[in-house]
């Protein structure tokens, strides 16, 4: 970002002009449109948790992970202040992230079950994860104003993944209601009324340019307050994973030897 250039603007001038996800991965980082985020993620990388405090905090925007040419891809909130923001990697360091990957991983989709950093050798078969908002928040409660700010980031990345997407998950209510506009702006066509979130909710939205559909899956949140309730339990979220893999045609089988 240059000094003269607003950094409310970055999101919309940089992203749309991205050729290749690596690309747009790159420019991302460097985003500081969100002063309350930007903030509370620097603050957070300075501060850190006790546990941590060995670490060095990643402290900037997170970019999605996973193949670019991916034919699935999970979209969840944000990243959490002492996962993704700390270890740079989405789901990665905190207990909703090994709930997702050991879902993945049973289906054969990812090489192990746990995600700890960047460097742990962590790789995803046919998946590409990403969010609506790519900076942690505090309270895990983005703003509609930062969700709308970020949606340039969320298109371009569903735009170019669409060689190749053919389903998407949508972890819990905040990520359906903010995929919807990325999804208008990346080339796919949204019903009105919009479709209503809820666990197994499936939905296909045509392109709008003739080109290949997408089918929408609807998934609690891997959130812990979901997890140790048991009102998202493993073998639900295998199911909708399996699922969207299967329209995807993804092979699912079991896991591999896990190395961790």
């Amino acid at each position: 970002m240059t000094t003269s250039e607003p950094a409310r603007s970055y999101p919309g001038r940089r992203a749309p002009g991205a050729e290749t996800l690596a690309e747009l991965d790159e420019a991302l980082i460097d985003c500081r449109a969100c002063p309350r985020l930007v903030e509370w993620r620097e603050e957070t990388a300075r501060t850190k948790r006790r546990a941590y405090a060995d670490w060095d905090y990643w402290g900037r925007p997170v970019p999605g992970f996973g193949p670019p040419d991916a034919s699935v891809a999970i979209v969840g909130l944000a990243p959490a202040a002492h996962g993704g923001n700390r270890t740079g990697r989405m789901f990665t360091g905190d207990r909703a992230g090994d709930f997702l990957y050991s879902a993945l991983y049973d289906l054969g989709l990812a090489n192990r079950r746990t995600a700890t950093h960047r460097g742990d050798g962590l790789e995803l078969r046919g998946v590409r994860i990403t969010s609506p908002v790519h900076c942690a928040p505090p309270a895990n409660r983005p703003t509609p104003g930062e969700r709308d700010t970020c949606r340039p980031w969320l298109a371009r990345e569903l735009r170019l993944l669409r060689p190749t997407v053919r389903s998407a998950v949508v972890l819990g209510a905040f990520g359906w209601q903010a995929v919807m506009p990325a999804l208008e702006a990346a080339g796919w066509s949204v019903p009105r009324p919009r479709p209503v979130f809820g666990h197994g909710a499936r939905n296909v939205l045509r392109a709008a340019d003739g080109g290949a559909p997408l089918t929408l899956f609807g998934c609690y949140h891997v959130s812990q307050q979901n997890t140790f309730t048991g009102r998202l339990t493993p073998a639900m979220l295998r199911e909708v994973l399996s699922a969207a893999a299967e329209v995807a045609g993804l092979p699912v089988s079991g896991p591999d030897p896990d190395p961790s």
